[in-house]
């Protein structure tokens, strides 16, 4: 049954009652013995009739029957429907003593509690014709009598009264469950948001990564290769590794700061990298022997552009000239073309497939030099089409701003990215 609310002091002996439901059936069965007995002597009318021994049995069996109201609902109330009638169609000591309908009521009640509406009212309207038509038969005279009447009227009242309550169970059964899919939602909706930033950051480790430790890979075997013949540019390009180590550092500490909870030591609050600093970009390919062209149409087309936009174009021409430096060698020449028009902004990086160049220093004995192709012999363009992280990470950021995203190989050799980004971004996006 749905707890009723009380006061303080008797909050203790409710939550009792509630864990031990035999034992409320029970004290609901005393009560209504206690009301049937009174009920009986209570009537002006029946003051000089005594209460006969064959009604206090009927009464203790009615009220011993309730006991067991959550077991046996259905037969509960069938029971003592029969023992009222019992008590109706005998008069074993004067007229009939209606009181024995409370037990009726009771039973029906549960009965209504604990079924569907159709049947509550079958079985209402069943038991009470029942009832008070063995009344006006057997009871009281006039057969209109108000205590024929009364069986109608308690009877009617305790079938709505269940119905009603069991209509309110289901409600409030119907909220808490939609509480709980609101709950699970809820947490599913922030395993997702956990997913998709595990998955940036993850995007934005390998961009920083790939690109800085490819350089450091070219530089160093630059180094390698020059250092007995000419000690100068070996010290040169060692100060290039050093330089591109720390700016990988720095980067990979300012993204590892995003993962800080409150309260921990203060991170970098660098702002993220954007086409404002392209130019540094540039440079440490340019060191590294790449020859590099870029072109803004127009020239302020680098201008102000919002947050996620900004770090997503700079994120796609970093990974394009680190695949160009990594596929297509250090003397290849690329262009970056970056074009902001009708409410969208155009990048497209495109290389030679890597000419040779002079930039492009001599293979070590029996070696292939770092803008070698691979040796496999695969063509640069194919490889770099094969479905690598580098361009299934560029296609996930480009696609989480709602842009689209082109890279395949150019016709006459070499490799072209082209990405549109919108400039006009929808609600959630950042």
């Amino acid at each position: 049954m749905t707890p009723l609310a009380v006061g303080p002091g008797l909050a203790r002996p409710h939550r009792w009652l509630c864990a031990h439901p035999r034992a409320l059936d029970t004290l609901v069965a005393t009560g209504v013995l206690a009301m049937i007995l009174i009920g009986a002597v209570a009537r002006p009318h029946l003051r000089a009739q005594p209460l006969g021994p064959f009604f206090v049995v009927l009464a203790v069996l009615v009220a011993t029957a309730l006991v067991f109201r959550r077991d046996l609902p259905r037969w509960v109330l069938a029971f003592t429907v029969a023992l009222t009638l019992v008590e109706i169609v005998t008069n074993d000591v004067g007229p009939p003593r209606t009181s024995i309908v409370f037990g009726v009521v009771v039973a029906l009640y549960t009965v209504a509690a604990r079924t569907d509406r159709p049947t509550t009212w079958r079985l209402g309207a069943a038991t009470a014709a029942l009832l008070t038509g063995a009344g006006m038969l057997f009871g009281l005279d006039p057969w209109y009598s108000q205590e024929n009447w009364g069986l109608f009227a308690w009877t009617g009242l305790a079938a709505a009264v269940g119905d009603a309550v069991r209509s309110r169970r289901a409600f409030v059964a119907a909220i808490e469950e939609r509480a709980v899919r609101a709950e699970r939602s809820r947490e599913e909706e922030a395993r997702r948001r956990v997913a998709e930033e595990r998955l940036r950051i993850a995007r934005e480790l390998h961009d920083v990564v790939a690109h800085h430790i490819a350089l450091v890979n070219v530089q160093a075997g630059v180094a390698s290769h020059v250092m007995d013949s000419r000690p100068d540019q070996a010290k040169e390009a060692l100060a290039h590794v050093r330089q591109a180590s720390r700016s990988a550092l720095d980067e990979l500490r300012a993204t590892v700061g995003l993962l800080r909870q409150y309260g921990d030591p203060a991170a970098p609050t660098e702002p993220a990298p954007g086409l404002a600093v392209l130019d540094q970009l540039v440079d440490g390919f340019v060191r590294a022997g790449m020859r590099v062209e870029v072109r803004t149409e127009p020239p302020e087309a680098l201008g102000p552009l919002p947050g996620s936009v900004d770090l997503t174009a700079y994120r796609v021409v970093q990974e394009a000239l680190t695949n160009v430096h990594k596929h297509a060698g250090p003397g290849a020449t690329a262009g970056i073309r970056i074009a902001r028009a009708g409410g969208a902004l155009e990048i497209t990086v495109e290389d030679d497939g890597g000419s040779e160049g002079p930039g492009q220093p001599e293979a070590p004995d029996g070696g292939d030099a770092p803008g070698d192709p691979p040796a496999d012999g695969a063509a640069p363009g194919e490889e770099r089409g094969g479905g690598g992280h580098g361009l299934l990470g560029m296609r996930e950021r480009v696609s989480a701003l709602r842009g689209r995203c082109e890279a395949g190989p150019l016709p006459g050799g070499g490799f072209r990215v082209r990405v549109t980004l919108p400039l006009q971004l929808r609600g959630g996006d950042s």
